[in-house]
C-alpha cells in the first residue's frame, strides 16, 4: 500500500469535476419536487441526455451545442413525464419508474453506432496567472465551464426560492396546490415548467457525463447517477446549498475510492466501487430516522396529483 501517491490537490480537483453531474440532476430534482412534484425518472433523463449530448457534439464538433442538446432531451423526455402525470393523472411513481426504463432502452438503441468514438474536447476556463498559483490554482482555476456553471445554477435556484416571487409561487403549490388554485395559480402550468427545468438539469448532466467525465458513450454511463441525485435531494433537506455539499460529498467518496484502488489498498476492489453508494444510503437512513429535520422539511404536497375540479 502506498497513499504517497495521492495528491490532496488533484483529489480536491477531481472530485470537483466529479459533482458536477449529480449536482446538475439534483438541483432539477429539487425544483421539480418543491412544486409538488415526484419524478423518479431522473435516470433515464440523464442517459437521454448523455446519448442526446455525445451525439450532438460528436456531428456539430461544438461542445456546447453537445450540452444544449443534452439538456433539451432531457426537457423533451421530461415532457411525456409531465403529460401523463398532470395532464392524465397517471401516478408520479410508476411513471417515474417506467421513464426510467425507457431512456434506458432508447439511449442503448441511439447509442450503437457511437461506441468508441471521441467527442470533441472542452477546453478550460482560461484564467491565466491564477491557474499557476500553487494547490489554489489547481483546485480552483483549472476546469472546464461546467464546473463552474453548475455551481452558478445552484446559487441561482436559491436565490429564485428564496427571494423572489417566482420561488415563492413553486413554493406554494408544494405546499397546498390547492390554496394555490384558490389563489389564482395555474398549478398544472407551474408544475409542467418546473418538471421541464428539471429534465433540462438532468440532460445537461448526462451531456457532462459522456462529454467531459467520461468522454465516451457505454450503455450504462450514468450508473445510478440518477438515484444518487434523487438522495442527494432527501440528504439535503430540499435545500439548494445542501445539493452542493452533498453532490462534493458523493464526488469525494467516488474519486477517493478510485484513488485507494490505485494505491493497492488491501481492501477489495468491489467493496471500494460500492462504497459511495453504501455510505449514501446510511446517510439517507441516519437523515430519515424519527422525524428528523429533512423529514420535517419535505413539501407537504410532493407527489399529490391535482386536478382543477376537485
Amino acid at each position: 500500500m502506498d497513499l504517497s501517491g495521492i495528491n490532496p490537490a488533484v483529489l480536491i480537483a477531481s472530485l470537483m469535476v466529479a459533482s458536477v453531474p449529480i449536482m446538475l440532476a439534483a438541483i432539477g430534482e429539487l425544483v421539480t419536487e418543491k412544486s409538488g412534484v415526484l419524478n423518479l425518472g431522473v435516470e433515464g433523463m440523464m442517459i437521454i441526455g448523455a446519448i442526446c449530448g455525445f451525439v450532438t457534439a460528436v456531428e456539430t464538433g461544438s461542445p456546447l451545442l453537445g450540452f444544449i442538446g443534452g439538456a433539451v432531451s432531457g426537457a423533451a423526455l421530461s415532457v411525456i413525464f409531465a403529460v401523463l402525470t398532470q395532464v392524465l393523472q397517471a401516478n408520479q411513481v410508476a411513471t417515474g419508474l417506467a421513464l426510467t426504463l425507457f431512456g434506458l432502452g432508447l439511449s442503448s438503441l441511439i447509442g450503437q453506432g457511437y461506441v468508441g468514438i471521441k467527442p470533441p474536447p472542452t477546453g478550460m476556463v482560461p484564467f491565466g496567472p491564477l491557474a499557476d498559483i500553487p494547490v489554489i490554482g489547481r483546485i480552483l482555476f483549472k476546469h472546464d465551464p461546467m464546473v463552474y456553471v453548475s455551481i452558478a445554477i445552484v446559487a441561482a435556484v436559491w436565490a429564485v426560492l428564496k427571494f423572489t416571487r417566482m420561488g415563492l409561487i413553486i413554493r406554494a403549490v408544494g405546499e397546498s396546490h390547492e390554496a394555490a388554485h384558490a389563489l389564482g395559480y395555474k398549478v398544472t402550468r407551474i408544475r409542467i415548467l418546473a418538471i421541464m427545468f428539471g429534465g433540462a438539469m438532468a440532460g445537461l448532466g448526462g451531456a457532462y457525463l459522456s462529454l467531459v467525465r467520461v468522454p465516451q458513450w457505454a450503455d450504462g454511463i450514468t450508473a445510478g447517477a440518477g438515484w444518487i441525485a434523487l438522495a442527494i435531494v432527501v440528504f439535503a433537506s430540499w435545500r439548494p446549498w445542501r445539493v452542493l455539499i452533498g453532490a462534493y460529498l458523493f464526488g469525494g467518496i467516488s474519486v477517493l475510492q478510485l484513488n485507494l484502488q490505485v494505491a493497492k489498498v488491501p481492501i477489495p476492489p468491489e467493496y471500494l466501487s460500492m462504497s459511495p453508494y453504501v455510505i449514501t444510503i446510511i446517510v439517507l437512513v441516519i437523515m430519515s430516522s424519527g422525524r428528523g429535520r429533512s423529514a420535517m422539511n419535505a413539501p407537504a404536497a410532493l407527489g399529490q396529483n391535482f386536478h382543477a375540479s376537485r
